[in-house]
């Protein structure tokens, strides 16, 4: 007897407490972003012409974007590499970047003054735009996250489709089209996968363009003219780190036992990432002798130092430890340190560290801005907890009297 991990869809029961909790926290989310739709940016956020942009940039932007790294270093590592044996970890990661970035989007759209304008960037090219190089690079790459879930929607109604009564006229139609989509996907799926590491590596690192752009508006200690390869180092380093939080955390709301054989593999890998990164910014640091900002008694300096000490050393001397590798709770808090991490950079960069020349006050987020970013993650989750009952994507072990066998770049047995 052998045992097999084959992506099928879970059936747990969906309503629990925690999903109530979720839901409710969705529902007043939405409602501001509604309210927000129809009277007005003014309405919900404390946003103004000193600061046009706040949390729902920093965090569901930029730090979501940083967050849904995760789906390109698991392709790169899983596809491109040709690393078999972490197959199991890439539908998930997949799913958790294509809700990412969905967000992401929505998050843009509501940020914007104008929302029905979001269309704009698809027709109304500018070459010479940081701006634009983001937008259309997460526009493009949302649609290949999209194009790379199909073969999942394929294999999950590929044979099944029964429509009743009038409705079954269409079932040999869409028979015929899953299983043309699956054909035509098969043999080109490796050109999505490629543009989709390529196109996450410009718009990551354009992020941190913005931000040279806006020149002496930004405090010294984050002002950098390597703010662009941060920024990626940053996402990369990030990446592994997000699987195995998203990977722990499912297991333990759907009861399963954790992949500890492949989360560990990944651990091992997250250290010389944080390595790298943690060399450049403090080399950056050295450089342009900016150390010499944190000998000053600042919110800017207390918030630099939380965000290397908390989200980079503390991780990388943790993730150096083999019993934190080999240890589902040590791995699962190493990870969110790392998360942290980046998500106090990217408040950092476009909060903290923000200071319009001619500001009369402060910016502090309104109850609505923290409500619709809240939601947004509860309504993520909420998404996330459906489609893994619907289609198979979370791995589960099954016992079989064959000898294991590889998986093909679907991540399904042969």
């Amino acid at each position: 007897m052998s045992t097999l991990t084959t992506p099928e869809p879970l059936t747990k029961k969906y309503i629990t407490p925690g999903v109530i909790i979720l839901a409710i926290l969705a529902f007043n989310g939405i409602a501001f972003v509604l309210a927000r739709l129809f009277f007005g940016i003014g309405a919900v956020t404390n946003l103004s012409d000193q600061y046009p942009w706040g949390l729902w940039i920093g965090v569901d932007v930029a730090a979501g974007v940083a967050l849904a790294a995760g789906g390109f270093t698991s392709a790169a590592l899983g596809h491109v590499m040709h690393r078999e044996d972490y197959h199991a970890i890439v539908r998930p990661a997949l799913l958790t970047a294509m809700l990412g970035y969905t967000f992401v989007a929505l998050g843009v759209m509501i940020d914007i003054g104008r929302w029905y304008y979001i269309w704009h960037p698809l027709l109304m090219w500018n070459g010479n735009s940081a701006l634009f190089e983001v937008g259309i690079c997460v526009i493009i790459y949302m649609t290949v996250l999209y194009i790379e879930f199909l073969p999942i929607v394929t294999e999950r109604f590929m044979g099944r489709v029964q429509l009743k009564g009038i409705l079954s006229i269409l079932n040999r139609p869409l028979e015929s089209l899953l299983r043309t989509l699956d054909r035509t996907l098969s043999k080109t799926m490796f050109l999505f996968i490629i543009a989709g590491i390529v196109l996450s590596t410009l718009h990551q690192s354009s992020l941190g363009t913005l931000m040279i752009i806006a020149g002496p508006k930004i405090h010294p200690l984050w002002q950098t003219p390597v703010l662009p390869l941060l920024f990626l180092l940053s996402a990369v380093a990030v990446g592994f780190p997000m699987v195995i939080f998203e990977s722990l955390l499912a297991s333990r709301s759907f009861g399963l036992k954790p992949e500890m054989h492949i989360l560990s593999k990944l651990g091992t890998m997250v250290a010389p990432l944080l390595g790298i990164y943690l060399a450049f910014k403090l080399g950056d640091m050295v450089i342009r002798e900016t150390f010499v900002y944190l000998l000053e008694p600042t919110t800017e300096s207390v918030m630099f130092i939380l965000e290397v000490a908390l989200g980079v050393v503390l991780p990388l001397r943790m993730f150096l430890s083999r019993a934190v590798v080999r240890s589902p709770l040590w791995l699962f808090v190493a990870s969110m340190l790392v998360i942290l991490g980046v998500l106090l950079n990217r408040i950092n960069n476009f909060i903290v560290a923000y200071t319009p020349p001619y500001a009369t006050g402060g910016y502090f987020p309104s109850v609505g801005e923290i409500s619709v970013t809240v939601g947004f993650v509860a309504l993520l989750v909420l998404v996330y907890r459906f489609l893994v009952k619907v289609f198979p994507i979370i791995s589960v072990e099954q016992r079989h009297t064959s000898p294991v066998t590889k998986y093909s770049i679907r991540g399904t047995a042969k």
